[in-house]
């Protein structure tokens, strides 16, 4: 029974401060010299209004640089269908200044606010001024030299002067399918490329992409709640459709164009792309995504050599940072070699097979080398650093979740550890004392409090959390509470990630979080283990893990055991009641995917394959099938405006469910997204999860 219900209640806390997350200095950039720190933050932990601030390393002295408030004069702000869709593909749940970019040596800052173009001078005497800007701006970036910036809106690239002279068009907007220095649905969604188009080093031209969506399937988005709105009508392409055809230019200020060739054909993926003074180079991918090519691009005549030609069985990740290049020309990139993915530097692995390496943060010259983000242990996340005759030195640790920048000597940590209700963030300086930078976020309540295991024959990470109070030897229905599919892990030793899950327990629960085969760092075979088998081996290690652990914690009372997640989690929850109803005896399934096929090309043919080559993987790995197996209470949860995991998926199980003659529970969110970003809606939702966990275990 849920009985925290005061102003201060953790659910409403929860909503109002996005997970503890508002107040809290974000997107941190240091200069070339490594003494200003640039970042993001809001006035306090409940406030979503991201301002622009700067730290002198050297005095500790926190500048505000751009207030939003002040700058909209006190007006809302407005955003455009594109800038919406861009947030909800990057998870971005804050207003204001939600990102910027500076120029090489960081003396200014651009961004968005409300879909106008802004500028902020960064010195010693930091002022904002608005820029002319055509439609609704996007991702603007000042060129490395600061005196021009490029921002995309209504389809077309375009550039103003810093001094807000000189505007001109790069690549004007074509029909309405066809947009130029945006990033397209699978990039944003599943590459981790949020970018559309690159400066030169010499600020003189663009390497953009032009995306063309014509091809790609038409959804429409309605909203029900609401019958006389038009439905939003989106490209999606869903599984074993036309992926949109995206083509890479050199756009020169001086109105030249040059195209950028490859087998476009074989390779139709852009996954990323770099340019540094040593060069240009990109990374592409075949649709199978079990062959990519690295390639240098000569901006002159748009022609491509190869650099490196990249090939697995099973598929080819995609790293964030990588492919890119030292000062010298050497190449950065990863591998997958002996166990681990492993940090390669001119064709030579630097990092040994203790270090899974996650993305690469920087590549920078001898003195910062590169930064790595990676663990060498699941439940952590760590940043370490090689130099070229240095060698590999590990920068944080041991335990926590911890990441970071580096410039000019300095190297920026932001850190949760065991014990530390918030993240902390610290610049740190050879010779110096870390200078830390306020946060003003919230401080949980109370602190949790999980243990950690390592259980059954998988070696799988485990953690659990009990009530505050728990007296030993008082039985507790059990939540397992998942995420459970690829390259996402849950148990991590960061008590931010439990703050909702002793919540949950401190209502009566044992929370068990589990992470199967597949999650993520712990090398590629354990990545793979998933491949066509999402229904079996993510539901076999939960089973696994759960009776383990029941082993070790004799206090989980194994005939009441419910399942709650979202999005993969939430279809892991669904199966679960389906499939192993004498395991699980209720489920909570949020925004989950039913049918792989209505899910997107990037994610379902890496994963599963073609469609129309596999069958029998998706047809075994979809839940409508199964609907006449319900025998245990099943909550259905969903967003109606969710253009990720649309509604569909579950209005097509519950019909399935209907027409079997199995009742079940849905509770439609109007109006709700993926994301779930509104107060209101995230505090009830938690809320009312609890309360239904309640009944159907007849607590």
């Amino acid at each position: 029974m849920v009985t925290d219900d005061s102003s201060r209640s953790f659910p409403r806390l929860n909503a109002r401060t996005d997970g503890f997350t508002r107040g809290a200095p974000r997107s941190l950039q240091l200069d070339p010299t490594g003494s200003r720190l640039t970042f993001l933050r809001s006035e306090h932990g409940t406030d979503p209004v991201g301002a622009l601030w700067s730290l002198d390393v050297a005095t500790g002295t926190e500048t505000l640089v751009a207030d939003p408030r002040a700058m909209l004069a006190g007006g809302a702000e407005r955003l455009s269908r594109a800038e919406q869709a861009r947030r909800e593909r990057s998870r971005e749940g804050a207003a204001g200044i939600v990102g910027y970019a500076t120029d090489r040596d960081a003396r200014v800052a651009a961004f968005a606010l409300s879909s106008r173009l802004w500028l902020a001078e960064l010195g010693a005497d930091p002022a904002v001024r608005e820029l002319p800007a055509v439609g609704a701006v996007i991702d603007p970036r000042p060129d490395p030299t600061g005196r021009w910036v490029a921002y995309a809106a209504d389809g077309g690239l375009h550039v103003v002067g810093s001094d807000g002279t000189g505007a001109r068009t790069l690549a004007a907007a074509e029909k309405s399918d066809v947009s130029w220095g945006v990033a397209e649905f699978v990039a944003a969604e599943e590459m981790d490329r949020y970018r559309g188009f690159w400066w030169s080093p010499g600020g003189d031209a663009v390497l953009a992409a032009r995306v063309d969506e014509s091809p790609v399937q038409r959804w429409y988005i309605a909203d029900p709640a609401n019958p006389s709105t038009p439905a939003t009508e989106v490209r999606y392409p869903v599984a074993g459709s036309a992926d949109a055809d995206v083509t890479l230019h050199v756009l020169r200020l001086d109105g030249g164009r040059t195209d950028v060739t490859w087998d476009s054909a074989a390779f139709p993926y852009l996954t990323a792309v770099s340019w540094s003074p040593a060069g240009a180079v990109v990374r592409v991918m075949s649709r199978d995504q079990r062959r990519a090519e690295v390639r240098a691009v000569d901006p002159d005549t748009g022609t491509t050599s190869l650099l490196l030609a990249q090939s697995d069985q099973v598929w080819l990740d995609v790293v964030p940072g990588v492919p890119a290049l030292l000062p010298d020309g050497r190449l950065v990139t990863t591998a997958e070699l002996d166990g681990a993915r492993r940090l390669v530097v001119d064709g030579q692995p630097v990092t040994d097979t203790t270090v899974q390496v996650q993305s690469v943060l920087s590549v920078g010259d001898d003195s910062d080398g590169v930064l790595v983000l990676g663990t060498d242990d699941p439940t952590q996340q760590h940043l370490w650093r090689w130099t070229p005759g240095a060698g590999v030195e590990r920068l944080t640790g041991p335990g926590g979740v911890h990441t970071g920048a580096a410039a000019g000597g300095s190297v920026v940590v932001a850190s949760v550890t065991a014990g530390q209700p918030a993240t902390v963030v610290a610049v740190h300086r050879s010779g110096h004392a870390p200078r830390p930078v306020t946060s003003y976020a919230e401080t949980p309540p109370p602190l949790p409090r999980p243990t950690f295991y390592r259980v059954g024959a998988h070696d799988l990470a485990v953690g659990v959390v009990l009530p505050t109070d728990h007296v030993p030897g008082t039985p507790l229905p059990v939540l397992m509470s998942p995420y459970g599919g690829p390259h996402h892990r849950e148990v991590m030793d960061s008590p931010k990630r439990w703050l909702q899950a002793q919540w949950i327990a401190d209502q009566g629960y044992a929370v068990v979080k589990a992470d199967g085969r597949g999650t993520g760092g712990r090398g590629p075979d354990w990545d793979r283990a998933i491949r066509d088998e999402f229904a079996t081996v993510a539901l076999d290690d939960q089973v696994e893990a759960l009776h383990a652990v029941a082993d070790l914690v004799p206090d989980l009372d194994l005939t009441r055991v419910a399942i709650l997640g979202w999005s993969f989690g939430g279809y892991l929850a669904a199966l679960a009641v389906l499939r192993r109803p004498d395991v699980f005896h209720a489920a909570v399934a949020g925004a989950p995917v039913t049918d792989w096929r209505l899910y997107d090309t990037f994610y379902t043919h890496r994963y599963l394959g073609h469609p129309d080559e596999a069958p029998d993987v998706y047809d075994r790995n979809s839940l409508l099938a199964d609907a006449p197996a319900l025998t245990r209470p099943l909550l259905l949860i969903h967003g109606t405006a969710d253009d990720n995991v649309v509604v569909a998926h579950t209005l097509r199980l519950s019909a399935a469910l209907l027409e079997a003659g199995r009742p079940h529970d849905v509770l439609p969110l109007s109006g709700v997204t993926h994301m779930t970003p509104q107060d209101v809606v995230a505090e009830n939702k938690l809320r009312l999860q609890v309360e239904w966990l309640d009944r159907a275990l007849a607590r």
